[in-house]
C-alpha cells in the first residue's frame, strides 16, 4: 500500500502543468494590466504630493503635466516645459528648464507606475526571482536607452512584481543628479481608483553605500535599510 502510494503521488506530480516561464515583457505586460495602466492614456489624474498640486491630462499621446504650489504653475507637455507666475509666462535658462521639467516629470512617471515602462525607450531583464515578506516577486531591472531617455536616461530601475497577482509593490532605483545614490520603496497602502491602481510608499536608502541596486530587497529584509521618506499621494482624483 506504501508503495502504491508514492507511485500515485508520483503520476499526481508528473501530471500537473508547470508554470509557464515568463519574459521580462511579458511579466511588464501583466503587470500593467492587473494595475489598469491602459486607462491612464486618456484620463484626468489630480492628487496632492506634500506641499505641491499636480494634475496629470492625457489624451491619444498628447499630455500635460502640471505642479503648482503658491503663485507657481509649471506645465510639461509636449511642446516643452513652460513657467507661470501669477499668470505671467517666465523666461527661463535651459539649466533651470530642465532641473523643473525633471522635477515635474518625475512626481508624475512614479505616480503611475508601471504605466510608461513600455515607452520605446525602455530595456527591460528579467532577473532571478526573489521572496519577500513570504511572497513570491518577479524582479525586472529597467534601463534606457540614450535615444529617448530623457536628460536621466543613465538611472537603473529594479520592480519587484507579485508572481501570482502581478502587482508591483517594490522598486528601487539609482540616479546621478544632486550627488547621486539609491532609493528603496517599500508598499505602505494601495489604492483602487476607476480602475487604476495608485500605491504609497515608504522610502528606504541604504546604510552602507557599498548594499548594491539588486540587493536591496535583500539588505531591506536585513534591516540593513533606514527610512528617509513617504510617498503619499492626497486627495486622488480621476476622470476617465
Amino acid at each position: 500500500m506504501k508503495y502504491l502510494f508514492l507511485v500515485a503521488i508520483s503520476l499526481l506530480i508528473s501530471c500537473q502543468t508547470p508554470r509557464k516561464e515568463l519574459t521580462a515583457q511579458e511579466i511588464i505586460d501583466k503587470a500593467m494590466q492587473a494595475a489598469g495602466a491602459d486607462k491612464v492614456a486618456n484620463a484626468n489624474i489630480s492628487f496632492d504630493f506634500r506641499d505641491k498640486s499636480y494634475e496629470a491630462i492625457r489624451k491619444n499621446g498628447v499630455f500635460q503635466l502640471k505642479r503648482s504650489f503658491d503663485s507657481i504653475t509649471d506645465v510639461l507637455s509636449n511642446q516643452g516645459f513652460q513657467r507661470f507666475v501669477h499668470g505671467n509666462q517666465m523666461q527661463l535658462s535651459d539649466s533651470l528648464t530642465n532641473v523643473y521639467a525633471n522635477s515635474v516629470n518625475s512626481v508624475h512617471y512614479f505616480s503611475v507606475l508601471p504605466y510608461g515602462l513600455n515607452d520605446a525607450a525602455v530595456r527591460k531583464k528579467l532577473l532571478p526571482s526573489t521572496n519577500i515578506q513570504g511572497k513570491e516577486y518577479y524582479k525586472i531591472e529597467v534601463t534606457f536607452s540614450e535615444n529617448g531617455g530623457g536628460e536621466d536616461f543613465e538611472d537603473v530601475f529594479i520592480y519587484w512584481i507579485d508572481a501570482q497577482s502581478f502587482m508591483m509593490d517594490y522598486l528601487a532605483y539609482s540616479f546621478h543628479t544632486n550627488g547621486g545614490g539609491k532609493r528603496f520603496r517599500a508598499i505602505k497602502n494601495a489604492a483602487i481608483v476607476e480602475g487604476i491602481r495608485f500605491v504609497n510608499f515608504d522610502n528606504y536608502q541604504p546604510k552602507s553605500e557599498a548594499i548594491s541596486l539588486s540587493d536591496l530587497d535583500t539588505a531591506f529584509k536585513k534591516k540593513q535599510l533606514e527610512k528617509v521618506s513617504e510617498i503619499v499621494l492626497e486627495n486622488l482624483k480621476v476622470k476617465l
